[in-house]
């Protein structure tokens, strides 16, 4: 079972974020979300192991939240920062709040994969969707 949480941006554009147990549930998902209009320059993978998203990335055609995504100082910053907080980083940068971002970071502890179909709007510091809808993990 997958688990969703839908982001509406300024523009219109919606940001859902699912997650998945392993890379045959990524690729369907993914897939889906191409079908729904989504384009693939806009999807985007993370597992709590780097590795693991370098593996998805390659293995999905999906793309790793990057330094475009996360920005110049988020990034020079996540070069110090555990795991963990570099994850939460890179999903607040997305315009996840900082509650959903701990929640989701603790399912990649689990070892869940983090789909997420970005809506384009960056993010920085405290900022965050304001018109998010979630949907608890299970």
């Amino acid at each position: 079972m997958r688990d969703v949480l839908n982001v509406q941006t300024d523009s219109g554009a919606s940001t859902k974020i699912t997650t998945v147990n392993n890379i045959l549930e990524a690729r369907e998902e993914i897939q889906q979300l191409v079908d729904q209009g989504y384009i693939k320059n806009s999807l985007y993978v993370l597992a709590h192991n780097s590795e693991r998203t370098d593996h998805l990335v390659e293995h999905t055609d999906a793309n790793p939240i990057g330094i475009i995504e996360e920005g110049m100082i988020t990034a020079i910053a996540n070069l110090f920062r555990s795991r963990g907080d570099e994850l939460r980083a890179k999903l607040r940068s997305m315009g996840v709040p900082k509650d959903q971002a701990e929640l989701l970071e603790a399912e990649m502890d689990q070892g869940k994969i983090v789909i997420l179909a970005w809506g384009g709007k960056m993010y920085s510091d405290d900022e965050y969707d304001p018109n998010i809808t979630y949907y608890p993990y299970l």
